[in-house]
């Protein structure tokens, strides 16, 4: 159940940024088509199509034609698909990258096109009132259809490009394929099927959804990695130009005799991944091996009484997020290291942790790497027992979201289930809430959403807090609070813009906090904090609803759960930036905005330890 949240709460916030689309893009519409319609730019555009039609010649029309046809519905249906069968098939290519490469390219086709019909609905616009040399179809002229088909397609395999060609080659198969958008919409705009505008407001919604659909679904690494598998650490304001180097002092990974526990989630790891791990194990000297499957009531098996009746050397999960933090929640502070197999749809610990995404090679090179303590999160609240959290906990539109998706649907359409329970949640009213930092005055806030997080990226590596490591100690906090649609698109530009880790600029402490996308996101940072909402609020830890609630307090247990990490090669360091100090109201690199405040106690009250 929580692999399958955590995968589809992720997922699902990423798409949902399409109906954000095509709801600006029809807004921009009917601006277009209304009070905008007699001024300047748009009040000179009957102009630039009536000189257009005048000056028409042979060749350039002929030209036109061969652009016009080759971005008509059937022509992209067909390259698509010729395309999408030629990324199928391509040598020397993964077969998971293969498979997402036309995944990718497909569902940017039709992702366009959907927003494109949504739009047409809404938006009526007459075609330029002069002749027309191609059939008018009956779709508004608004957007150009011609035109953001072109940019999907062509643009998408330009994004294909650029991550396999390098050089001179790359920047010529790059900008020849971007060509042909531009002259697709020269050509409409010629033949007189379109306005200027129509076709510049095509350009932007193929873009974007090329945009949207690149976050969604290719996992970029930003950052550097660590010997241990972490990322390499931020540059802090007291550095002199260095990296820090890692505070866990890494161990080696068990092998030899003792038992091994493996917690099994019968859904997310199947019999023919049960028997690979079984002759890995043993394979490595872990021939004592004592198997437990997890169950609804059970979500970490019989764990807690296996590693009580005998000595464990180590505890192997095969499972997702859900099932790493209720094993986690067991050997907290107990010194047994974890391997983590990759088995859920989201694995968001496993992909922060830069493990292999196959379960295989992720527990091969787990055995033969080392042992790194990592942070733990410890949270509780009104009806909410004590536990742990590795991942990401939160309340407000996230926790909404994870509650009310289907059932029935999530069985039929996975993840998009949760797409069509967050629409039910858009019109939300914001909640009132306290934000408590390391025992400092509360901070009275409105907010969509509050996440608190020991790691900082969503699936497909969107940043949600580029300050987040599982070994710093402290635990990030991130406030949602878009206003209207101009506020949910700044917070995605904002996320999608953003690498998942900073590498330099001032890290938060708990006297500080930081706004971003024109206040639609604020930064916290603490190792406690305590949330108070005015009303009880739907609450959510590592993708599995829990009961609202009036109340949540988290705090950081440091170095609390040793995992065992690959073995990388030399650390790449971070650009040395010198020392970067934030005075009151200072601007780090981004347009984020830190502003100082007055530093917090540093007393905790009593609360869960």
């Amino acid at each position: 159940m929580s692999n399958a949240h955590s995968a589809g709460v992720r997922s699902g916030l990423l798409l949902l940024l399409l109906p954000l689309q095509a709801a600006s893009v029809a807004g921009l519409g009917l601006l277009v088509t209304g009070p905008l319609a007699g001024r300047w730019p748009l009040s000179v555009e009957d102009g630039v199509n009536r000189a257009l039609a005048d000056r028409r010649e042979t060749l350039v029309t002929a030209v036109s034609a061969g652009m016009s046809r080759l971005a008509a519905t059937e022509s992209i249906v067909t390259l698509t698909l010729v395309a999408v069968l030629a990324l199928l098939l391509a040598p020397g290519v993964p077969q998971v990258r293969r498979w997402r490469n036309a995944a990718f390219l497909a569902g940017s086709v039709a992702a366009q096109s959907a927003v494109f019909l949504l739009v047409t609905v809404v938006v009526g616009r007459a075609r330029p009132d002069v002749p027309h040399l191609d059939a008018a179809p009956p779709t508004s002229s608004f957007p150009s259809g011609h035109v953001g088909a072109a940019t999907a397609l062509f643009g998408g395999l330009a994004v294909l490009a650029a991550g396999r060609l390098s050089g001179a080659r790359r920047a010529l198969v790059v900008g020849l394929l971007l060509l042909f958008p531009t002259a697709v919409a020269v050509s409409r705009v010629y033949r007189g099927m379109h306005h200027p505008s129509d076709v510049v407001v095509g350009l932007l919604n193929g873009g974007c959804t090329l945009l949207v659909m690149a976050y969604a679904l290719f996992w970029s690494t930003p950052g550097t990695r660590t010997s241990t598998g972490l990322p390499a650490p931020r540059t802090r304001p007291d550095d002199t130009g260095a990296a820090h180097t890692a505070t866990r002092i890494p161990t080696a990974a068990p092998a030899g005799p003792g038992r091994t526990v493996v917690v099994r989630h019968p859904h997310g790891c199947d019999d023919g991944t049960a028997a690979r791990v079984r002759a890995l194990l043993r394979g490595h000297g872990c021939t004592d091996q004592v198997w437990t499957s997890t169950t609804a009531e059970e979500p970490a098996g019989a764990l807690a009484a296996r590693v009580a009746e005998a000595d464990t050397a180590l505890v192997v999960v095969c499972g997702g997020d859900g099932t790493v933090r209720a094993c986690a929640d067991v050997l907290s502070g107990g010194g047994i290291p974890l391997a983590i197999v990759p088995c859920g749809t989201g694995n968001l610990l496993a992909r922060n942790l830069r493990l292999p995404a196959d379960p295989d090679t992720a527990l091969r090179e787990a055995l033969a790497g080392t042992t790194v303590g990592i942070d733990l999160g410890r949270i509780h609240g009104d009806g909410l027992a004590p536990t742990r959290f590795t991942v990401m906990a939160g309340a407000g539109f996230d926790a909404a979201m994870v509650r009310d998706a289907s059932a029935r649907l999530k069985r039929r359409l996975g993840w998009a289930a949760y797409v069509l329970s967050a629409l039910r949640h858009l019109g939300d009213p914001r909640m009132r809430l306290s934000v408590r930092l390391d025992g400092g005055a509360p901070l009275e806030r409105r907010a969509r959403m509050v996440v608190v997080g020991n790691v900082g990226s969503l699936q497909g590596g969107l940043p949600l807090l580029p300050d987040a490591r599982p070994d710093s100690g402290r635990l990030e906090v991130v406030l949602l609070d878009p206003r209207g649609v101009a506020g949910w698109l700044a917070a995605a530009r904002h996320l999608l813009t953003r690498p998942a880790t900073r590498a330099s600029g001032p890290r938060l402490t708990g006297g500080q906090e930081r706004r971003a996308a024109r206040g639609a996101l604020e930064y916290f940072s603490a190792e406690r904090i305590d949330l108070r909402f005015a009303r009880p609020q739907p609450r959510e830890i590592d993708g599995d609803a829990f009961a609202a609630g009036t109340r949540l307090t988290a705090e950081v247990e440091p170095g609390a759960l040793r995992v065992c990490l690959p073995v990388r090669g030399p650390a790449e360091q971070v650009a040395a930036a010198g020392p970067v100090r934030a005075a009151d109201g200072a601007e780090e690199p981004g347009g984020a905005r830190v502003t100082a405040r007055p530093p917090a106690r540093t007393g905790r009250p009593d609360g869960v330890r």
